[in-house]
């Protein structure tokens, strides 16, 4: 457990000093030790602390606190696991709870980038949230980037595997969706404590609020943008597909012209009439007549352009 009496610097303290002298404090606590110490800064929360559960980043607003939970997705692997955490806010304090090292290094990086670390628990909140989505504008545009290298193959028709073409598309949108879902819950989050219903904010304070939700919609939108841009790839790249399908269709469908009147032909004189003329020595003339067709339809394609 570590504690940070906030201020503009965030200076690391001892729980009998906070509450000795009733300073607003960060808690940063396992789920083990979280229940004792909300008990003893006057958090009485009766649910059970279990963060391998939480997969929603979300606020909630109870008559004396605000609890809420954060499932961040690890931007190496979105669709892979996730940070998760839980914090609570009531009028002095805020405490998080994490079992790994994640909230930590940010409150570390806080400390050691910003000028004004937590002067109070609003700008906290809004720094810490800042902290884990201020890369995410880099993430997205690699994607962007992978996007215009596969819209480059498709419109050059460098793509040579088709499973492995969808494979990687289809990837880059289950990535943008599960992105713009977290997104969205950040926003939420931020515009519930914004609105402030329970008034444990100052008003003065609420613009930090106000920060996150901006910032999150702001990445909303961006990624909305990717997921309509790799949709554009999908259909350039299906429209690539249907042309070849198209082409060799359009190809069978020319041999198949050209020998039809060679069916023809070879169903009229097989046949064998007894009447027939050229029936005794008639192979060279039927030999000499389908070559003359075959090259005739082989001409007139040619010349519509159609071969």
């Amino acid at each position: 457990m570590k504690i940070y009496r906030l201020g503009e610097q965030l200076q690391e303290t001892s729980l009998e000093q906070t509450l000795a002298e009733s300073t607003s404090a960060l808690f940063l606590v396992s789920s083990k030790e979280c229940t004792p110490v909300l008990e003893k800064i006057g958090i009485f929360y009766d649910g059970d602390i279990h963060l391998a559960e939480i997969s929603f980043c979300k606020a909630e607003l109870e008559q004396d606190y605000i609890s809420g939970t954060f499932a961040i997705p690890k931007l190496l692997d979105v669709l892979g696991s996730r940070y998760r955490m839980m914090f609570f806010i009531n009028a002095r304090h805020i405490v998080i709870v994490d079992d790994d090292d994640f909230a930590q290094r940010l409150i570390d990086r806080i400390r050691r980038k910003r000028l004004h670390q937590g002067e109070t628990r609003e700008r906290f909140f809004c720094n810490f949230v800042s902290e884990f989505i201020t890369r995410d504008t880099v993430v997205l545009d690699e994607y962007e980037r992978r996007l215009m290298e596969m819209e480059e193959e498709v419109m050059h028709k460098q793509v040579q595997d088709l499973t492995d073409f969808q494979g990687r598309l289809m990837r880059i949108r289950r990535t943008l969706l599960t992105l713009r879902g977290y997104y969205d819950q950040i926003a939420d989050m931020g515009k519930e404590l914004e609105e402030n219903e329970n008034g444990f904010f100052l008003k003065k304070h609420l613009k930090f609020f106000g920060t996150v939700t901006d910032r999150a919609d702001r990445l909303t939108g961006r990624t909305v943008h990717l997921i309509d841009y790799a949709q554009q790839v999908k259909e350039a790249y299906q429209g690539q597909v249907d042309a070849q399908q198209n082409k060799n269709m359009q190809f069978l469908t020319v041999v198949s012209t050209i020998f039809f009147p060679l069916t023809l032909i070879t169903g009229w004189y097989g046949m064998n009439f007894k009447d027939m003329p050229g029936l005794e020595n008639g192979y060279p003339a039927v030999a000499i007549l389908s070559i003359l067709v075959v090259a005739g339809c082989i001409f007139l394609f040619k010349k519509k352009k159609i071969l």
